[in-house]
């Protein structure tokens, strides 16, 4: 019989384990951390319950939204999205929308603004070789666009310059969303053919995003697999091109005939016996971004309406703000308080990351209240929750670092890799589903899915919404 290891506990990894424990072979999961949901984790905070940070599901591939009911079943509300930015202290409606940016920056800006757009679309900038964020999106909305609504947030979050941030990001985040698709989209009666970009309406789970991956844990556990928690991988054991089981930290090993991986990239390529020296140097090349998720509770059971705020002003550092007060009521229950998580980032090498909690508490405190969001005497408590290597990095270059990678893994016997962290993609939930959805398919049937190609672009030809009564096909 057919036994397989799974690393990590997170949303790619369980989606794997719960489709190969429905086709009757034993799976393990090994997760390093005391919890199973990966960055979709939910957890207790001051009788409430939160995310660590905000995180929405929204597919329109039926494969990903069946799997997703079949977990959760009618335990999901539908929630509508409401997200701004903060700039210039104004809160301004994003996606963009062009009567509330001409209403708020002003006619004298804005027609700067448009003239800006105008010029690059009369003599457009040229990448120069590598095509960047900053090019991708000046050429979409101008330069004095891209200046006050992209670049300071996409550098808090990458730490890099947009001149050095692979187009990639926006590729797959903002895709062929621009500065006419936001006009087209402000006088349009007609939302069929609404951006994926311009998504208002999510299915959330109404005990945290967390809850579908506990469930999924709970199945793999009835079916006669195991899951294992704070039990880190030390490598994957291999011998010659073939993968032959696992080493924890603490020295014991366990064989498997099949490993389906979601660590990091790098830590997984540095960690097999014999790997080729240029998977090995681009392996150490790769960045990943960390987080440090500030949660306050403050004594205010109306604060503001978003589900979470983009902080692009220059002078404060936090870069997001998320409100679990309007997510699902089951998250704060009876309590009158509400619970915010402020987002910070930073590289393990920054002396930030190392800062003491109380300091990065007096830091939120301060910071909420000059966003005028909420007042920093009415927060009685603070949390600090730190995440390592959450971000991969699309530098410029970073595809080249990947092919070596790629090519030598593709030659290991045994071994898959999926995941935000595992394939060094900046996965939604829905997309690190697909991949464990495929990643089963290919154990299981001996199907031929390139993992590889599964990226946060795709398009599939299908297409199926949920709604509060389920499953709705677009396409029929």
């Amino acid at each position: 019989m057919m036994k397989v290891g799974v690393i990590g506990a997170g949303p790619a990894g369980l989606s794997c384990a719960y489709q190969l424990a429905k086709a009757g072979i034993k799976t393990d999961v090994y997760e390093a951390s005391g919890h199973v949901g990966g960055l979709a984790r939910s957890f207790d905070l001051w009788d409430q319950r939160v995310d660590l940070g905000p995180h929405r599901f929204f597919s329109k591939d039926p494969r990903v939204n069946r799997l997703w009911l079949e977990v959760v079943g009618r335990d999901y509300l539908m929630v509508d999205r409401l997200t701004r930015i903060l700039y210039n202290n104004r809160f301004y409606r994003y996606p963009l929308q062009a009567v509330d940016v001409v209403t708020k920056l002003g006619a004298a800006e804005m027609s700067l603004c448009l003239l800006s757009y105008m010029r690059q679309k009369a003599a457009p900038t040229e990448s120069g070789g590598e095509e960047t964020f900053e090019n991708w999106v000046v050429r979409r909305f101008g330069r004095r666009l891209f200046e006050i609504f992209f670049k300071t947030y996409s550098e808090k979050l990458w730490g890099i310059p947009c001149s050095e941030l692979d187009a990639d990001f926006a590729v797959q985040r903002i895709k062929k969303f621009s500065l006419f698709e936001a006009l087209k989209a402000a006088v349009s009666t007609d939302k069929s053919g609404k951006h994926k970009t311009l998504v208002d309406r999510f299915a959330y789970p109404v005990e945290g995003t967390g809850m579908v991956y506990e469930r999924m844990a709970a199945y793999v556990s009835e079916k006669g697999g195991n899951i294992y928690l704070k039990a880190p991988i030390k490598r994957v054991i291999n011998t010659a091109r073939e993968v032959k089981g696992i080493e924890l930290m603490d020295g014991r090993t366990e064989n498997y005939d099949k490993i389906v991986s979601t660590m990091p990239l790098p830590l997984l390529v540095l960690g097999l016996h014999g790997a080729d020296t240029e998977a090995i140097a681009s392996a150490k090349a790769l960045k990943f971004r960390n987080t440090i998720l500030v949660y306050l509770n403050v004594r205010n059971d109306n604060l503001f309406p978003d589900n979470w705020v983009y902080v692009h002003s220059p002078q404060m550092k936090v870069g997001r703000i998320t409100n679990f007060r309007n997510w699902s009521p089951r998250l704060y229950g009876a309590s009158s308080n509400s619970i915010l998580a402020l987002e910070y980032w930073c590289d393990e090498s920054d002396a930030f990351w190392s800062w003491d909690d109380n300091k990065l508490i007096e830091l939120g405190m301060k910071e909420i209240n000059d966003t005028g969001l909420a007042r920093a005497g009415d927060t009685s408590e603070g949390y600090v929750h730190r995440i390592n290597r959450c971000y991969p990095v699309y530098m410029k270059g970073y595809k080249k670092l990947l092919k070596p990678i790629e090519k030598y893994l593709d030659g290991m016997k045994g071994l898959t890799v999926i995941g935000r962290y595992g394939a060094f993609k900046y996965n939604n939930q829905d997309h690190s589903i697909l991949m464990g959805i495929l990643a089963a398919e290919n154990i299981v049937n001996g199907a031929e899915n390139n993992l590889w190609a599964t990226n946060t672009d795709y398009e599939y030809q299908e297409s199926a919404l949920i709604t509060e009564t389920g499953l709705v096909e677009l396409n029929k």
